[in-house]
């Protein structure tokens, strides 16, 4: 017969085991808090458009308002020459707010500024110019405007782990184009992405995004669609995280080989469709670049 466990030894053991308890509830309670806030979805290609080199082969982005209207493209083609003249000779992958507000993003070859051109409801254009931040990248790919219409949202080449915040231009009462347009705050990415050509919301904090990251060693593919999961959604009071996620590698397809280019991307609210521009290598940029068609599921 086992001798008895003097008192202080159970008490000893009664206090490792809560802690113990102690210590699991924390853990699985701070993973739960740090989950993203939506599972990563699943994205089927489902069809293609030739996508025109000088006109359609930087951004694209559906437009709402007024009902019926076209799909926006963004290419060397659509900068008006009054725009280029200014030094303003590189434009990204637009995007446009539910109530008819559209957003194109400008860049040039140097200086401490970029620029996005505005156009309202009622057709009126208007500039608002940002001076760069400590840091803070020249280039400027693509803009994204929250699902509230208040905030857009930003990113720089190369290899990042942030994107930018700022009150969307035209929409936001803070802006004019008379000042400087400030950034907001940052969503601060838990695992730093490449060459981010273009990001759209699908939901209030969920942004999908194209890179064309030549690289691969970040997700183990190249030029993939992402799924950033953002804390809560954006709106310049405070900085966010967001959880990045690589979806799949976008298609890849061409009479020549050589070096793909992924550009823009659109998600249509009204239809569900998600629409990235791939421009093709060599001379098949004039024949085969597409824009692919995806569905959820």
């Amino acid at each position: 017969m086992p001798a008895p466990v003097p008192a202080t030894a159970r008490h000893r053991c009664r206090t490792v085991l809560t802690g113990l308890l102690t210590l699991a509830t924390a853990v699985v309670v701070s993973l739960a808090a740090t989950a993203p806030a939506s599972a990563a979805d699943t994205w089927t290609e489902t069809g293609s458009d030739r996508a025109d080199p000088l006109t359609e082969s930087q951004g694209l982005t559906s437009v709402e308002v007024p009902a019926g209207s076209p799909n926006r493209y963004t290419g060397i083609g659509t900068i008006p020459l009054s725009v280029s003249l200014r030094g303003w000779n590189h434009v990204g992958d637009p995007d446009a707010s539910s109530n008819g507000y559209y957003i194109e993003p400008y860049q040039r070859d140097s200086g401490n500024s970029k620029m996005f051109r505005v156009q309202a409801p009622d057709g009126a254009w208007s500039e608002y110019v940002h001076t760069l931040g400590a840091g803070e990248a020249l280039n400027n790919s693509w803009v994204a405007i929250s699902p509230d219409g208040q905030w857009m949202l930003s990113g720089e080449w190369g290899t990042m782990s942030r994107l930018l915040v700022f009150p969307t231009p035209g929409l936001n009462p803070a802006t004019s184009p008379s000042v400087d347009l400030p950034q907001a705050s940052t969503v601060h990415l838990d695992r730093p992405v490449r060459d981010v050509q273009g990001c759209d919301f699908s939901g209030p904090t969920t942004l999908l995004c194209s890179s064309d990251d030549p690289d691969g060693s970040l997700f183990g593919l190249t030029k993939p669609l992402l799924q950033i999961d953002l804390s809560a959604a954006p709106d310049g009071s405070a900085d966010v995280v967001g959880h990045v996620t690589a979806l799949r590698q976008m298609p890849l397809r061409s009479s020549c080989s050589g070096t793909f280019e992924v550009e823009g991307i659109d998600y249509d609210r009204r239809t569900g469709v998600l629409r990235a521009v791939v421009v093709s290598p060599g001379f098949c940029v004039l024949t085969d670049s597409m824009t692919y068609r995806f569905s959820r599921g």
